[in-house]
């Protein structure tokens, strides 16, 4: 089943069926990199999506952010199932294979 369902269009994130609460810049996050589904979303374009333009160089917000968003995705950074960091470029979401 994926265990991993985003409504964009109800703005919902459910987790082996249950509804998970994200902060709003966690779903904005969320939402951006499964529109971008297998594709690399670079730092800079995530930090002005979720940021705005004057945050382009605060990679440290972006780490901080995914940080929390791969806990509550209950994601291992080091063998990701949903959030792959590709070290000096960005990130991209892992659609289901």
């Amino acid at each position: 089943d994926g265990a991993l369902h985003v409504d964009l269009a109800r703005r919902e994130v459910k987790l082996h069926g249950e509804h998970l609460a994200l902060s709003r810049k966690e779903y904005t996050l969320l939402a951006l990199l499964v529109r971008h589904a297998g594709r690399v979303v670079t730092q800079p374009q995530i930090l002005r999506e979720v940021w705005g333009p004057a945050h382009e160089q605060d990679t440290h917000y972006l780490r901080i952010l995914v940080g929390k968003l791969r806990q509550k995705l209950g994601d291992d950074p080091t063998d990701p199932r949903w959030i792959a960091t590709e070290p000096g470029v960005g990130l991209r979401f892992l659609a289901g294979d």
